[in-house]
């Protein structure tokens, strides 16, 4: 038997969280190994497990992966949640993009001053409902299907809850002007593997708390 993928980040979401995201929906186990000091990080850097000196960084398949996007990209193809041909890969990855942008000006939040991030947040709301979720709520209607792609759960799907759910933290009524992308996370939220990612107790990781964000700013050393 395989062994399981294991993870190696802090105990917070950060860029890990897509990739517990995409693991979970993909239905894998996967162990964590958390980075709970500056010394645990100076260790992975001088035992050469970090190709770029930085993490996420995931065990998996004999490799020791390294950047976000080539993770999530070995896995999506891995677990066949990537499209069926090269024209369906491109339209995941330029949602995929999307999503990523939105989701990382939500990330940057909780590391700024007050009346920086109040500002922000004005400008996130103001993002995610003008270029952003008109765009898969178009998708949604111009093709008719449950799937943002091929008609088949793929990463897209997953990247887009990840982020909706991410927003709505921020705006609790932030889809309400998006009948299409109401019903898209109802749907997602109960694909077997994704709802079963979604109740306590799971891997998922809750929003940051001031004592985790004074030990990320330690351990990472900003």
């Amino acid at each position: 038997m395989a062994e399981k993928p294991k993870l190696h980040y802090t105990r917070g979401r950060g860029k890990m969280e897509s990739i517990r995201w995409l693991l979970a929906a993909a239905g894998v186990e996967f162990e964590e190994e958390f980075i709970e000091k500056k010394e645990d990080l100076e260790k992975l850097r001088n035992d050469g497990s970090l190709l770029f000196q930085q993490v996420p960084m995931v065990e998996i398949d004999g490799m020791k992966m390294v950047q976000t996007r080539a993770i999530l990209c070995y896995i999506a193809g891995k677990y066949n949640l990537y499209g069926k041909d090269l024209k369906e890969r491109a339209w995941i990855d330029m949602y995929v993009e999307g999503t990523t942008d939105l989701m990382g000006m939500i990330m940057a939040l909780p590391f700024q001053a007050a009346d920086v991030k109040e500002k922000n947040i004005a400008l996130i709301t103001e993002r995610a409902t003008t270029r952003y979720f008109p765009v898969y709520e178009k998708a949604l209607k111009d093709h008719g299907q449950d799937y943002l792609v091929g008609n088949k759960l793929s990463w897209a799907d997953i990247h887009l809850l990840e982020a909706i759910l991410m927003t709505e933290e921020l705006k609790s009524d932030i889809l309400s002007a998006f009948p299409l992308l109401q019903a898209f996370k109802g749907r997602m939220s109960n694909v077997p593997t994704i709802k079963k990612f979604l109740q306590p107790g799971s891997q998922r990781k809750p929003p940051l708390d001031e004592k985790s964000i004074a030990n990320v700013r330690k351990i990472f050393s900003f």
